[in-house]
């Protein structure tokens, strides 16, 4: 599907890092797009920038997320592109022993469920109600072809390492379910792709010492370096302006492996 001149789009997690980067991406084909995002100032900002709309939205609330996207029409029209970008993450082992007096404690059951409402079932909100909004729109070809939608998911949900079974378990929950929407949106016209991203320099990694940062850039086989936004955002574009591309979970990482720590 050509990006072009007024294409509604809606990024969440679009006020930084690959979230960003994509929206500016989509904004310079001319889309209109309308970011989700818990950050007002970041998110208020590059709207401005833009010329878009901001949407306080946590994808954990049915609520935001309806009032995000009735918002965004309004402004907008009906969106023909998702982005899903909105994600969090912790460190914390399944069970572990102290250092100090060997009590042993395990993994909050609460922190677990949180990373799983935030970035699988978050993720699954907005393409469920965008998908059902895509639903409504005439198709763009002679193909039928609606809209695109593309998630992120993470090398993690493939290969994660200590203290991330709550990270890894809601990637590879997006990982999973990318071709099982495929297979549902297919009669709709819906394109549905995810990108498994590996150690990009967002502004989680930016707050890193620079000795931790040099040590994860060493880590990549080729090129050694941190990922750039840039280049998730021209991923993203090629998911969504390629009509073949469906149902597909895309590594972007360097050819990194992780290791278990």
């Amino acid at each position: 599907m050509e990006v072009s001149a007024n294409t509604p789009a809606v990024v969440t997690g679009g006020a930084s890092g690959l979230g960003a980067a994509t929206a500016r991406a989509l904004a310079a084909k001319g889309a209109k797009v309308a970011i989700f995002d818990m950050n007002a100032e970041k998110g208020e900002a590059l709207a401005a920038e833009l010329g878009g709309v901001f949407c306080m939205v946590n994808v954990t609330s049915d609520a935001d997320v309806d009032a995000g996207f009735a918002k965004a029409r309004e402004a907008h029209g009906q969106e023909r592109i998702l982005v899903n970008c909105a994600g969090i993450g912790n460190a914390i082992k399944t069970a572990s022993r102290s250092k100090e007096d060997g009590s042993i404690k395990h993994f909050p059951i609460s922190a677990f469920d949180f990373v799983i409402q935030v970035n699988l079932i978050g993720t699954f909100r907005c393409i469920a109600k965008s998908a059902a909004g895509m639903m409504t729109l005439d198709p763009v070809d002679e193909f039928g072809e609606r809209g695109a939608i593309v998630n992120t998911a993470s090398v993690a949900g493939e290969d994660g390492q200590i203290g991330q079974a709550a990270y890894s378990a809601s990637k590879a929950g997006v990982i999973g379910m990318t071709l099982p929407i495929a297979r549902d949106l297919m009669n709709e016209g819906i394109r549905v792709n995810t990108i498994l991203p590996g150690i990009f320099d967002t502004p989680l990694l930016a707050a890193a010492p620079q000795n931790v940062r040099d040590a994860l850039a060493a880590s990549v086989p080729f090129p050694k370096r941190l990922g750039m936004p840039v280049e998730y955002a021209k991923l993203a574009m090629t998911m969504i302006e390629t009509g073949y591309f469906n149902g597909e979970d895309v590594r972007l990482d360097g050819a990194i492996r992780m290791a278990p720590r």
